[in-house]
C-alpha cells in the first residue's frame, strides 16, 4: 500500500497542558463582536491547529464555558488562552502598547493583499477578525498598525470568519516550521514504546 491515514495516536497531538506550557508563537487572535457561538468554537480550534497564544474574545462575542462553543471547538478551549474583553478598541489598544503589531484583517482602502505580505519572524502580531455583518469595526481599523486582506476571486468577496481565521493563521504560521514551538513532528520520539498497525494488504 502506498499510502494510508495516519492512526490518531501517529499524530504527535499535545494536551492541552503541553500546548500552554510550549513556547509562544508570537500570534494573538481577536474576535470583535462575532454573533455565532459556533464561529467562536471554531476559532478556537483553528487557533489550536495553528499554535495561537490566546484569543481575546470582545464585546457580544461568547466565551466559555458553552455547550455551543464545545461543540466545535472539540475541547480547544481547554488548550487555548483566552480572555474576554467588553470592548475591542481597548483590547488592541492594549495590546499595541504590549508592542504587538494590529493587524485588522478587512479590505479596505490602504489593505495589503495577503499574498503580498510577509511575517516579520521577529514581530508579535495581534490579528482582528470582524462581526459576520458589518466586518472589523471602523475604529479598530483607524487603530491598527495596518490591514491585511484576503485576495478573492468570486461574487461574494467575503468568508466566514472561521474560514478566514484559518488562511490567516496558516500565512502567519513560523517560516521554518512548528517544531522549535511544539515538538510536535517526530511521532516515535512522543510514542518510542507504541508502534502503529500498518495493513499490508
Amino acid at each position: 500500500m502506498k499510502d494510508r491515514k495516519l492512526l490518531s495516536i501517529e499524530l504527535g497531538r499535545l494536551s492541552p497542558e503541553e500546548y500552554r506550557s510550549s513556547p509562544e508563537s508570537g500570534i494573538v487572535v481577536v474576535l470583535d463582536n462575532i454573533r455565532s457561538a459556533h464561529n467562536v468554537g471554531s476559532a478556537f480550534r483553528t487557533a489550536d491547529a495553528f499554535h495561537a497564544d490566546r484569543l481575546i474574545l470582545c464585546g457580544i462575542t461568547a466565551f466559555p464555558p458553552s455547550a455551543e462553543i464545545h461543540k466545535s471547538a472539540l475541547g480547544a478551549e481547554d488548550s487555548v488562552r483566552w480572555e474576554h474583553c467588553p470592548d475591542s478598541l481597548s483590547a488592541v489598544t492594549r495590546l499595541r502598547a504590549e508592542g504587538y503589531t494590529v493587524v485588522a484583517v478587512e479590505q479596505t482602502t490602504a489593505s495589503v493583499k495577503l499574498d503580498a505580505f510577509r511575517r516579520d519572524p521577529a514581530a508579535r502580531y495581534a490579528l482582528v477578525f470582524g462581526n459576520e455583518v458589518d466586518g472589523v469595526s471602523q475604529a479598530v481599523v483607524d487603530a491598527a498598525d495596518f490591514s491585511l486582506e484576503i485576495p478573492q476571486y468570486g461574487t461574494k468577496h467575503s468568508l466566514n470568519v472561521s474560514v478566514a481565521l484559518g488562511v490567516i493563521l496558516w500565512h502567519f504560521r513560523p517560516q521554518d516550521g512548528y517544531d522549535n514551538l511544539a515538538g510536535t513532528a517526530d511521532w516515535h520520539k512522543r510514542c518510542p514504546n507504541q508502534k502503529p498497525s500498518i495493513d499490508k494488504g
